[in-house]
């Protein structure tokens, strides 16, 4: 009579190989690959870096974790703080313990009831590739000076 409909993840989670530990500070730039988990405090710009396999990298900022300075990752599962620009190239969750303190670019988005945000949202749309065709500066110069 009933049926139970599980509702599917927004983000499929990928191995979280990197974890930042609560109790863990760490002051400067952040690279890593595949997956990592920020329990602890950022300070510094926190970028992911796509594996030769296509799979975007994961960043899951839980409530407890901080990070000031930008982020540009694959996926995103906020429910933490972050002061600074995100820049996520797939899908981002903000979870109902977020704050973010500056511009998001994002091609999906699921915000949940209590997250917050100061600043801009902007969807960024995929690029179209139409050619791979380039009109250079000189060939419109010397087609103008062909007309006089």
């Amino acid at each position: 009579m009933f049926t139970i409909v599980k509702k599917r993840p927004f983000i499929k989670m990928a191995a979280l190989s990197t974890l930042v530990a609560e109790d863990v500070e760490i002051t400067g730039d952040l690279v890593f690959s595949s997956g990592m988990r920020v329990d602890g405090r950022v300070r510094g710009d926190v970028t992911g870096r796509a594996a030769d396999s296509g799979t975007p990298t994961l960043l899951v900022l839980s409530a407890k974790g901080r990070i000031e300075g930008s982020l540009r990752t694959g996926d995103a599962v906020i429910n933490g703080t972050v002061v600074g620009d995100l820049d996520i190239e797939h899908r981002l969750e903000l979870q109902s313990d977020a704050r973010v303190i500056g511009t998001i670019r994002y091609r999906q988005l699921q915000m949940d009831v209590g997250a917050t945000v100061q600043g801009q949202l902007v969807r960024v749309e995929v690029a179209a590739v139409v050619d791979n065709v380039v009109e250079l500066g000189a060939d419109k110069a010397g087609a103008g000076a062909d007309r006089r």
